[in-house]
């Protein structure tokens, strides 16, 4: 049994909409500084689980833990102390375009740490940006970055709130294969540097292979494999698993 603490624990989830059923019983951990993809199809439910964990949708049937807390349970001032703990990088930055790029690091942080002075302020955002390799970028405006800039920038706001649980969906969509590889590396940096436990939400397997210490197929409302990259793929006997690797490493 594996001894390592458990900051995520999902057992039996089910989430219907209709008559369409989206997850049928999983089972999932996510441990501490673990960083743990899960992969699927458009679709699949992966982002269902996602909602479900930080208390934006509420399950059916079966259980979700995130520090020990079933979060169906929680009420909203617990609800919002949980969701302190936890980062989500949006596939599209999610930046105000109306903002430079140390507003977009200063709102969340004051909006959500009382009494903190201009310098703790300036501090943590020259640290977060000089962390995500982009100092530089302090005072420009969303509409003057690359992709791949506004992904690190939205890392870096995410980062702001000093979060224990990272959560990235879609990281490398829409990138090239240069900057794939860029923001993969970002992702492993995060974990080293900040200790966070992570979701990677893609249907990339160039992304998983390189971030994840495991990985977890979704598909058809469960769980198919779970493991480490070699333990999952390219053997996979089942043909649904085993499509998804032609697809991403053959068919490409």
């Amino acid at each position: 049994m594996d001894q390592r603490e458990r900051v995520v624990e999902i057992r039996g989830l089910e989430k219907s909409f209709g008559d369409l059923d989206v997850l049928q019983g999983v089972d999932l951990d996510l441990y501490r500084e673990e960083n743990l993809v899960v992969l699927g199809k458009s679709g699949s439910g992966k982002s269902v689980l996602i909602k479900i964990m930080v208390g934006l949708l509420r399950q059916d049937a079966g259980s979700m833990k995130v520090f020990g807390q079933e979060v169906a349970a929680l009420n909203k001032k617990e609800l919002n102390a949980l969701r302190l703990k936890i980062g989500f990088s949006f596939q599209n930055s999610a930046l105000y375009d109306s903002m430079t790029v140390r507003e977009n690091l200063e709102f969340p942080l004051v909006r959500n740490v009382k009494n903190l002075t201009r310098g703790e302020i300036d501090r943590r955002i020259e640290e977060l940006l000089d962390g995500v390799g982009l100092p530089q970028s302090i005072n420009q405006m969303p509409s003057e970055l690359s992709g791949g800039q506004k992904k690190r920038i939205g890392v870096a706001r995410t980062l702001i709130l000093n979060p224990e649980i990272m959560l990235y969906d879609e990281p490398t969509a829409g990138l090239d294969p240069i900057t794939c590889g860029d923001i993969n590396n970002l992702i492993l940096e995060v974990r080293e540097r900040y200790k966070t436990s992570s979701i990677v939400i893609t249907h990339d397997l160039a992304c998983a292979k390189q971030t994840g210490d495991r990985m977890a197929v979704l598909l058809d409302g469960q769980f198919k494999a779970i493991g480490t990259f070699e333990e999952v793929f390219p053997k996979a006997t089942d043909e649904r698993v085993k499509s998804f690797y032609d697809y991403n490493f053959i068919n490409s």
